[in-house]
């Protein structure tokens, strides 16, 4: 079976854009192809059968895909049995059953989603050709349940993001922003285009109807020929669900081939399937029209009862009722065979394993043979649109700038009226003294806690974009890292503006930048730290929990509670952990030294030079360099382990 073309006129003239890009003909025209026309795909699938395995089984870890067939016979639990069906251009296939049935795994399976934990055998064909699960990575879109998004976007600039790195890199900008217009436009986004997507508790955005709504568009954005979507009226009223299924309906008359499972629709959403495909206890119980499906259950003398409907009735009659499973996985049984051995069934079956090339299976894919499929958009594009899109989730978020600044600001009066024209006396010096770490505890636990929930909040949307092709992990973390350094080095330096002089610090101006300087690297190594929090925490409330303890050894071995020479040998490795250590080593030799009189009116134990105070601490002034070194690398060090534990996190994707 050859491949096929829409013939429908194409959305952007090739001629007139050539001059945008300088790469060859063929791939600009490529490039506008894929957007001007949707090729039309059959889609098959043949002798799908899944087992998940037990834990022990997978001593891999997340390195092991499970898929081959030599484990196809392990020990495990069957979720999908001998499935075979069929999805074809502009129709809409939903695929129905019981909860637990296997509809998801079904569809994750079809969409080369699985979990590593599952022993997958079976073939895909598409136009009757075997195909790998890369093969269609530019024609494949799936709409899964869950809509996840960066709330504080507007709807516009979600769809600009994705058109930079989701739409092929010939595609000029022009172009790109072209086809979001008429995405906005075929989806019916237009009047909330504008409007903030929203956040849950916290901004109030769009609706739950034009959130899915904007999930499609996101993926028809590149025109897809094939659709899967994952119970897309889940958690939507009646009205809002029969929006979406038009919406479906839609793209399935532009020439597309739509596959969804759909919870309990209702009579009305049933009369709008072209086929159903129904499944059972892991099952094929049906594949078909309605009036086929009708047919069907009539001949097993099973009707649907007048005025009821039948969609609910087919899952009812499907599915396995508590304290009755064996008699109701007889009855599916029956059923199933049934429809195995009925002229609809066997027809099914034999053009699902119809092919015209030599056999592809499953485990070719899963067993690492497979070539990894190329980003969309250069390194340098991805780079650029999560750059901006980093940018402009931070200064939309009031509780990122404002508050921040606010915060810090108040802060920073406080502690300068507190503390306000010390003199070098014994009690100046205690208070200096004191005052010095408060800026580095201050700054750690300020920026710390402000970042312990950036990469864990936002690991679920990172997780499927990732997962999606849409950019590389390194690209996401640079790119939050840059676009938050302005804010955590202006924090730092209102605190020290505000502060230096109102006290009394050192008054030399060379002082003050060291001074400044020091407390940059202080704050952001404690946001470095944070981001190694937050990439080791699956949630914000365990990010939070765990980054208060950890700082106890920071804070510990900072040199002010405790004289660096008295700590145990078999701690004193933690104390290099400590950025307080050098940190405040380094500003408390920016202060003394150099000082040569203190007022001591007759004590004593006051120090009479700040030398005396430097020796007092074990500080000395060649140390200034090397400590501030040792900040850099502890900045790169916690980045790069926040950076690693995030790359392991898309390894373990299940």
């Amino acid at each position: 079976m050859g491949k096929r073309h829409t013939e429908a006129e194409p959305l952007i003239s090739l001629s007139e854009h050539r001059s945008y890009n300088s790469n060859s003909n063929e791939e600009v025209e490529n490039a506008f192809k894929s957007l001007s026309y949707s090729e039309k795909i059959t889609f098959t699938w043949s002798e799908v059968n899944v087992f998940i395995l037990e834990s022990k089984s997978s001593s891999n870890g997340f390195f092991n895909c499970g898929f081959n067939e030599n484990c196809a016979n392990s020990q495990g639990k069957q979720i999908l049995k001998n499935v075979s069906g069929i999805a074809r251009p502009g129709e809409l296939l939903a695929i129905l059953g019981a909860s637990g049935a296997g509809k998801t795994t079904l569809l994750n399976v079809l969409t080369a989603r699985s979990s590593s934990r599952m022993v997958v055998s079976g073939l895909r064909c598409a136009n009757g050709v075997p195909i790998s699960s890369n093969a269609l990575t530019n024609k494949l879109a799936y709409v899964q349940q869950d809509d996840l998004f960066i709330g504080t976007l507007t709807v516009k600039e979600h769809l600009i993001f994705q058109a930079l790195v989701r739409m092929d890199r010939n595609i000029p900008y022009k172009q790109r922003m072209e086809r979001v217009k008429e995405v906005i436009a075929e989806l019916g986004l237009t009047k909330c285009e504008n409007t903030t997507i929203g956040i849950k508790g916290r901004i109030k955005g769009i609706s739950g109807g034009e959130m899915k709504r904007l999930s499609f568009a996101a993926e028809v954005l590149t025109n897809p020929s094939l659709m899967f979507c994952d119970e897309p009226t889940s958690g939507l009223d009646s009205f809002m669900a029969m929006n979406i299924v038009q919406v479906l309906k839609k793209l399935a008359h532009l020439g597309k081939t739509v596959v969804c499972t759909i919870h309990q629709p209702s009579s009305e959403l049933y009369a709008m399937f072209d086929k159903i495909l129904l499944v059972a206890e892991g099952r094929v119980a049906f594949l078909g029209t309605t009036p086929e499906a009708e047919v069907f259950f009539n001949s097993l003398d099973a009707p649907c009862p007048p005025n009821y409907n039948p969609a609910d009735y087919y899952i009812q009659l499907l599915a396995v009722v508590p304290g009755r499973e064996e008699s109701c996985k007889q009855a599916v049984n029956m059923i199933c065979d049934a429809f195995a051995r009925s002229d609809c069934g066997v027809k099914v079956a034999v053009e699902a394993a119809t092919v015209e090339k030599e056999e592809y299976k499953f485990g070719d894919y899963f067993n690492g043979k497979r070539k990894t499929t190329p980003y969309k958009a250069s390194w340098c594009a991805q780079f650029c649109a999560v750059l901006w899109r980093s940018w402009l989730s931070l200064i939309k978020e009031p509780l990122l700038m404002k508050v921040r600044i606010i915060q810090t600001f108040i802060m920073a009066v406080v502690v300068a009226v507190v503390y306000f024209g010390q003199t070098l006396t014994e009690e100046g010096v205690m208070n200096i003294n004191g005052v010095i770490y408060l800026f580095l505890t201050n700054m750690t636990f300020q920026n710390l806690f402000s970042v312990v929930h950036v990469f864990c909040a936002e690991l679920p949307v990172f997780l499927r974009e990732h997962r999606n092709g849409m950019y590389r992990t390194d690209v996401y973390f640079l790119s939050k890292s840059i676009a938050e350094l302005p804010l955590f080095i202006a924090i730092p330096v209102i605190t020290i503006c505000i502060c230096y002089y109102s006290i009394g610090l050192n008054p030399n101006v060379i002082h003050f930048l060291i001074a400044a300087g020091i407390l940059i690297l202080v704050a952001n190594v404690a946001v470095s730290f944070g981001y190694f929090v937050s990439c080791l925490s699956n949630s914000v409330d365990m990010a939070m929990s765990i980054a208060g303890p950890m700082m106890i050894p920071v804070m510990l071995f900072g040199g002010f509670f405790i004289n660096l020479d008295s700590i145990p040998k078999y701690f004193r490795w933690l104390s290099y952990l400590s950025w307080l250590r050098y940190g405040y080593e380094g500003l408390m030799v920016n202060q003394w030294d150099g000082i040569n009189y203190i007022n001591c009116t007759g004590s004593e134990t006051c120090p009479k030079n700040g030398d005396v105070i430097l020796d007092t601490y074990h500080f000395s002034a060649d140390n200034v360099t090397i400590n501030s070194i040792s900040l850099l690398g502890l900045i790169c060090l916690f980045r790069m382990l926040a950076y690693l534990v995030l790359l392991l996190k898309t390894y373990s994707i299940d």
